[in-house]
């Protein structure tokens, strides 16, 4: 982090002392240290962004509150992303050199957030690339539990699912300190786990407890791993590491540093008397060999370097801003004197610049650089030192989209072949020789992704056809579980069982109602109609049997046609019976004989005809233009295929179910004006209630029907034809066959009129 901050101080000293970015302006900063704490670094952003002044006074000293044009920063996402949410209400522009969490490139939620980093999105991407390139497809993931490995995590499993590329067998949290009960367990998981590919999106020293925990190495383009305990299982690892960059000049900035040191502890013992020295702060580092003066491998120092010329080359863009021309109100222009930090946010959001190195760096429209990431290799040399060397690259581009570029001759691989080498593997077995290869994939120190593979002798991954899976041992294809509404479950029997109790429901009914059709209650009830009602009925309840058992091409074809054709044919009988009822009460009123007329037998018949064949028709319309189809769905499970009807076209189920309702409606509305009638058995009663049910019912199926998934939402839709149908059944011949069956003596021509007791 002491490098980060330098690399910054040299960024604004370098762009101060360049005459042709920023003339007569000089950039001044103030550097926070987070300490790695949440709440250290909020408190930091805050004291950076408030108490500004609302005009900057020219008068050649930088003393005073002077405003925050911007912040470099922070370098951790869970920061980032609590920062961001306040200060982006400001509109104060935050460029972070190390935030990846993909949910960062929401825009909208963080409008004033960049950084020259790529994103977790691309960078799980770019892994996908290499998975792919090198055939791996089964593995296991280890997280951080943070907002890095949970987006992290989640990006992963949404790209591998969209592209069907590999499969992941298990996901574990990494804690946050050294539990060695939780990570003994998770070392077992990975030990039984079938899957020799572990993923990981962690923070080194949570990875470094867990290589300790399996006597195993963590790593990263860090020196402290390049270690000789290490190296065995880390010689020959291939990652992605943050596009390297030169910064000309750093490393003579650095050196012109006055270190002081402060003794906060004796020396050890023995080290003076072994020929160790003290640090006095007057050494000359020119010629020492430390990681500090180390610029040959600059990456978060490079992304720091680009986030401060990011906000200087805007804020240079903004003042060269012609008055009258200007991009605010009224055409103005931004002033110094005056500015506003969501001005130069609209400056940033279209800075375009080339680094000295040669890259290109700009914003797209969620604030994410143009990505791209090296590809790296570790050598183990015969002396036991290692190299780090580029064996290729993962870029984005618009012209060639997504690509990686490898370099496969200069890669060293720990062994002499990748198929015959045999050592021994201490993850998961100490007596089991296994062809080891070891990878570990990683984005910084700090922030890293690991993969490490570790294959048994000659195997090879192979895809399992469209209708199978691999069974548990990962060494065959076996069929995929197959899942419909069958005749042979318990949910199955259970509703064929109700369709076909209803039916003979139907037919015994019918038989009631045809011995005894001369009585007056059926004859006063308009007999015709109620004989369609009750064989529209059992068509109702037969047409749901259309929904169990495996969908073919023409029970998909037949069900919602037949269910809609016999669901309109029973409402349309129900509302013409209305309507009789209706005409009959004017009649009975003086000058309302007219009425009948329009009401014969004939006209009943035409009226249900022309009512159904409305139907008829939708369902033609969707049979023709676009017909339900079989449909093999592995979207609710990847080793389960649940057989369904694809509805070919929403709109013309949508259709069908809406004309239903309008003639169910129109008749639930006309029975219940009439409800009242003076007639002691009034049949628009019944009607009322036996259309509140029904519309009631499928009110509720719509959205029970939209969430329930594969087969259950044909259990949905059997269900709802069964209820509905049941209410009418129910409601509109229950009382009737009642009177017939159990009190006779209300079956007169006077109880029926109102005339009797």
């Amino acid at each position: 982090m002491w490098v980060n901050a330098q690399t910054m101080a040299f960024a604004i000293d370098e762009i101060n002392r360049n005459a042709n970015l920023l003339p007569n302006v000089t950039l001044g900063y103030t550097l926070y240290d987070n300490c790695v704490e949440l709440g250290i670094g909020f408190r930091g952003a805050l004291s950076l962004a408030g108490g500004q002044e609302e005009q900057i006074i020219s008068n050649g000293t930088c003393t005073g509150n002077l405003p925050v044009l911007g912040i470099v920063g922070d370098s951790s996402s869970t920061p980032s992303i609590a920062i961001s949410s306040v200060l982006g209400l400001y509109r104060v522009p935050i460029v972070s050199y190390f935030a990846t969490c993909s949910c960062l490139s929401d825009h909208r939620k963080y409008p004033s957030f960049f950084r020259t980093i790529p994103s977790d999105a691309f960078q799980v991407r770019a892994i996908i690339k290499i998975l792919k390139h090198f055939g791996w497809t089964w593995a296991g993931l280890l997280i951080s539990d943070d907002d890095y490995g949970r987006h992290a995590a989640r990006s992963l499993q949404f790209e591998l699912s969209l592209s069907g590329e590999g499969c992941l067998d298990y996901i574990e949290v990494l804690p946050w300190d050294k539990d060695t009960d939780e990570l003994r367990r998770i070392v077992n998981v990975m030990k039984k786990s079938t899957a020799r590919v572990v993923i990981a999106f962690v923070h080194e020293s949570h990875m470094i407890n867990l290589m300790e925990e399996v006597n195993e190495g963590w790593t990263a383009t860090a020196g402290v791993l390049q270690t000789p305990q290490f190296m065995p299982y880390l010689g020959g690892t291939l990652g992605i590491a943050i596009r390297r960059g030169e910064i000309p000049g750093l490393r003579e900035f650095l050196l012109q540093i006055q270190f002081h040191y402060a003794i906060f502890a004796p020396a050890p013992a023995g080290w003076l008397e072994g020929g160790g020295a003290l640090c006095t702060g007057q050494e000359d580092l020119e010629n020492v060999n430390t990681e500090i003066l180390d610029i040959s491998n600059l990456r978060p120092e490079y992304n720091v370097y680009k986030a401060v010329y990011a906000l200087a080359y805007s804020l240079d863009d903004m003042l060269q801003c012609n008055p009258g021309r200007g991009p605010f109100s009224r055409q103005s222009c931004a002033t110094l004197q005056s500015l506003q930090p969501w001005q130069l946010l609209y400056y940033l959001e279209r800075v375009n610049f080339t680094t000295p190195f040669g890259d290109q760096v700009s914003f797209d429209e969620n604030g994410d650089v143009v990505p791209i990431y090296d590809v790296m290799n570790w050598l183990w040399l015969p002396d036991g030192s290692t190299k780090v060397q580029n064996v290729g690259e993962v870029k984005s581009s618009a012209l060639y989209g997504e690509e990686l570029i490898l370099d496969e001759d200069k890669i060293f691989w720990n062994f002499i072949s990748k198929k015959t080498s045999k050592v021994f593997c201490f993850v998961f077995s100490t007596i089991y020789l296994f062809s080891f290869i070891l990878k570990i994939v990683c984005i910084s120190p700090s922030s890293a992704f690991l993969i490490f593979l570790l294959l048994p002798d000659s195997l090879e991954c192979t895809s399992c056809p469209e209708d199978f899976w691999s069974n548990p041992q990962r060494d065959h294809c076996v069929p995929k579980k197959t899942e419909f509404l069958s005749y042979h479950e318990p949910l199955g029997i259970c509703l064929t069982a109700t369709s076909l109790l209803g039916t003979c429901i139907c037919a015994v009914v019918l038989g009631i109602f045809i011995y005894h059709h001369r009585t007056p209650i059926i004859r006063a009830n308009n007999s015709e109609l109620s004989f369609q009602v009750l064989l529209s009925l059992k068509l109702c309840f037969l047409c749901s049997l259309l929904f169990i058992g495996r969908p073919r091409l023409w029970t998909c074809q037949l069900r919602h046609a037949a269910f809609g054709i016999s669901f309109v044919l029973c409402v349309s009988c129900i509302l013409v019976k209305t309507m009789v009822v209706l005409a009959v009460f004017k009649a009975s009123k003086p000058g309302g004989g007219t009425s009948l007329k329009w009401f014969g037998a004939m006209q009943q018949r035409g009226t249900v005809l022309f009512l159904t064949s409305i139907q008829a028709a939708i369902c033609t319309t969707w049979l023709v233009s676009s017909s339900p189809t079989p449909h093999k769905n592995t979207q609710y499970q990847n080793d389960k295929i649940v057989y369904e009807c694809a509805f070919g076209s929403t709109v013309g189920f949508a259709v069908l179910l809406g004309y239903i309702g309008i003639l169910a409606f129109l008749s639930f509305l006309i029975a219940f004006l009439v409800r009242n009638l003076p007639d002691s058995f009034n049949e628009a009663k019944l009607i009322t209630f036996s259309m509140l049910i029904f519309c009631a019912v499928w009110v509720a199926f719509v959205p029970v029907y939209i969430s329930s998934p594969g087969n259950y939402a044909d259990a949905v839709e059997v269900f709802a034809i069964l209820a509905s149908s049941f209410g009418l059944l129910i409601t509109l011949f229950g009382p009737k066959c009642y009177i017939i069956l159990l009190r006779p003596e209300l079956n007169t021509k006077k109880a029926i009129m109102g005339h009797g007791t």
